[in-house]
């Protein structure tokens, strides 16, 4: 059996749909469903129950699955060390991002790449979420790390992570001493906020006005760090992203309000200039921080990106012709 239709029968039971199993590995429909035919018929049971949607494991896929993980895993494990015996990483890897996910998630990852690969150095380039889209564009760097990203016909978009939004004050302000608290206390109250323009404080604003309550911004700033420094030094309260405050909030500097009414998420992903082509040193990282083969992500995006761009064609030529 080969180790390809393996990988397929892993992402039909990850996704549950031939479709998106088939994206997840970067082929064709047609191909997920007649490998995993083939893998029944060479097994001579039932591996999956078609008559559902989303697909389910039959108790005997349960079990195959179980011991099948473990082989891919294992064989993955075997073909990285080999291919790291000859291919040893080396270079530079450039990554641009936004202050308040650089800053929070860039050193440790960055520690742990270059101790598994000392023969790269990574280098975080710091900007606005617009500075970092013109450094990807620009090609001064390998990838982005964005909030809200957005994938256009220039960007390709790899979803990342879904990080909470904490409502913090100072060890001073008079929330302080408070654990949990209905939306009604914040109506009218001072807070420290994100610029205006950004999609950040938009969808901040966008909370708040759904709990039923107004506030004053009393200070703006473009970026969480100057936000937690502000809230710090001015008995201030706010929302920002969970990772920017994880040291002050364990230290006791920041407390977390809990306020059950304001629930926010902010989506964190990778953008990357379409057309272009990564490094391995740059993939391998990418790989890193999504925790998941970045190069299959990659291939996807840019096969989604080409269909996309054919059936736009088609629809172009279709109405040329009825002109």
């Amino acid at each position: 059996m080969q180790l390809r239709t393996l990988e397929f029968f892993c992402h039909v039971a990850d996704q549950r749909s031939f479709s998106k199993a088939a994206a997840a590995a970067g082929v064709t429909q047609s191909a997920v469903s007649q490998a995993m035919g083939h893998l029944e018929e060479s097994l001579q049971t039932t591996l999956i129950d078609r008559a559902k949607r989303p697909l389910n494991l039959t108790e005997a896929g349960q079990t195959y699955l179980r011991g099948v993980r473990e082989i891919v895993r294992q064989y993955k494990e075997l073909e990285a060390q080999v291919q790291n015996l000859g291919r040893q990483l080396s270079g530079l890897v450039t990554i641009g991002a936004v202050y308040s996910v650089g800053l929070s998630y860039m050193p440790e990852a960055t520690a742990a790449f270059e101790s598994a690969q000392p023969d790269v150095r990574v280098r975080t380039e710091f900007g606005s979420s617009q500075r970092v889209v013109e450094m990807v564009l620009d090609n001064e760097v390998d990838f982005g790390l964005v909030s809200f990203p957005r994938a256009t016909k220039t960007l390709g978009a790899i979803p990342w992570q879904a990080e909470p939004m904490r409502l913090v004050c100072s060890e001073d302000h008079p929330l302080a001493g408070e654990t949990e608290i209905p939306a009604s206390r914040l109506q009218g109250i001072e807070m420290v906020g994100f610029e205006r323009g950004l999609v950040l404080r938009q969808a901040i604003d966008q909370c708040l006005k759904a709990a039923g309550i107004s506030v004053i911004t009393s200070m703006e700033f473009d970026n969480a760090d100057s936000m937690v420094r502000a809230i710090q030094a001015h008995r201030g309260i706010g929302m920002v992203p969970e990772a920017a405050v994880r040291r002050e909030t364990a230290h006791g500097t920041l407390r977390v309000v809990s306020c059950r009414d304001l629930k926010l998420v902010r989506p964190l992903g990778i953008i990357f200039r379409k057309g272009g082509k990564l490094s391995r040193a740059a993939t391998e990282f990418g790989s890193l921080l999504l925790g998941r083969e970045m190069e299959v992500e990659l291939r996807t995006k840019t096969e989604a990106a080409k269909v996309d761009r054919q059936r736009s064609e088609t629809r172009d030529r279709a109405v040329s012709v009825v002109i």
